[in-house]
């Protein structure tokens, strides 16, 4: 249970983190981007702006180099990290941001 609350706090601090990035909250915002279930975020318009993807490209590298720190640390696999990541970040998902699951995008 220690180990589940270790990897719960962790994964706060990765989208605490990632919710600092003006440029992240705008492109959410605009509809451009969202939170997936699989712990990443995904592009909801089909040609998003080459800054954005840049950005989505480079938090999702550091999203998966943490899922995997947390992943070794744990004695899990990283899709079980992702699981748990992408369960976090849909749940703080503000009213009105896109999320992404059952194969579709979706307003929370």
């Amino acid at each position: 249970m220690r180990n589940l609350k270790n990897l719960l706090g962790a994964l706060l601090c990765i989208f605490a983190f990632t919710a600092f990035a003006a440029d992240l909250d705008s492109a959410k915002a605009d509809g451009v981007i969202g939170e997936r279930e699989d712990g990443y975020i995904g592009f909801v318009q089909a040609s998003p702006p080459a800054d954005v993807v840049a950005l989505v490209e480079d938090i999702n590298a550091k999203r998966r180099a943490e899922y995997e720190r947390i992943a070794a640390q744990n004695g899990i696999t990283r899709a079980e990290v992702e699981v748990l990541a992408g369960r976090k970040a849909l749940a703080r998902t503000a009213s009105g941001g896109y999320i992404y699951t059952g194969g579709r995008w979706t307003t929370k």
